[in-house]
């Protein structure tokens, strides 16, 4: 099963649908603002990929954050922000089979589904 983590209106996810879309590749969206995150899942993909992967540092996200949540962020807390706010998450996250890629670049993809 092929599924694409993230948010309908992120620009970087329109660009990976359109991308899954054009090469013809079935796949499921979870859109994560709508639907939450899984903490199982969550928890899977920070053992694949590592929770500074996923923890996006650069959206209005985290800067709305206190200073003192960002300055002591660790694993556990950083599990607890990106439940409580999807959004904090880098997107998109392509789960393929259970295998976990953070990000869009087509030439990853395109290496993904030769």
């Amino acid at each position: 099963m092929l599924t694409l983590y993230g948010i309908a209106n992120c620009d970087t996810i329109k660009k990976a649908r359109k991308w899954l879309n054009d090469q013809g590749i079935e796949y499921q969206f979870h859109d994560y603002k709508k639907l939450g995150v899984d903490e199982k899942a969550l928890k899977n993909w920070i053992k694949q990929v590592g929770w500074e992967v996923l923890l996006n540092k650069r959206g209005t996200t985290w800067r709305k954050l206190d200073d003192a949540t960002k300055e002591s962020v660790d694993e556990a807390s950083a599990i607890q922000i990106m439940l409580d706010n999807p959004s904090i998450i880098k997107r998109p996250v392509l789960d393929v089979n259970g295998q976990i890629t953070v990000g869009f670049k087509a030439d990853i993809y395109q290496t993904l589904f030769k």
